[in-house]
């Protein structure tokens, strides 16, 4: 066999860490949008079209401005989940995103300066 050769053996083991595919991802993502709903408050749906770069992802946020993202397969599959959640969904191209996301990415970027700077302080004190 060459060194660039495509052949590939059909016997090799999937990898442990391989991320799941098919029926495994789709309960996966179910299961993480499910339990996000249920331990926030007020959570909503914004529907984000496919672009060259992503697939069509549908992003949860709470009350509080905090968030997840999992792509879905289209817009209508986007609908469904929401409506199985029982949460509002809009189209992120039609209203934009709240403020209290914005804000929250703010708050969650100065908090890990601040953790940053703190390591850094204890470093310069006791530098093992």
């Amino acid at each position: 066999m060459g060194l660039f050769s495509r052949r590939r053996r059909s016997a090799d083991p999937v990898a442990a860490d391989a991320p799941p595919t098919g029926r495994a991802a789709r309960e996966e993502t179910l299961a993480h949008l499910r339990e996000f709903t249920a331990t926030r408050v007020g959570v909503e749906a914004y529907l984000e079209p496919q672009t060259n770069v992503t697939q069509t992802t549908l992003m949860l946020i709470a009350t509080d401005g905090e968030w997840t993202r999992r792509r879905v397969p289209d817009a209508k599959a986007g609908y469904e989940i929401a409506r199985t959640l029982g949460i509002p969904v809009y189209d992120v191209q039609r209203t934009g995103y709240p403020q209290r996301m914005r804000d929250w990415n703010s708050r969650q970027r100065i908090e890990r300066q601040r953790a940053q700077r703190e390591r850094a302080a204890r470093r310069a004190v006791d530098p093992r």
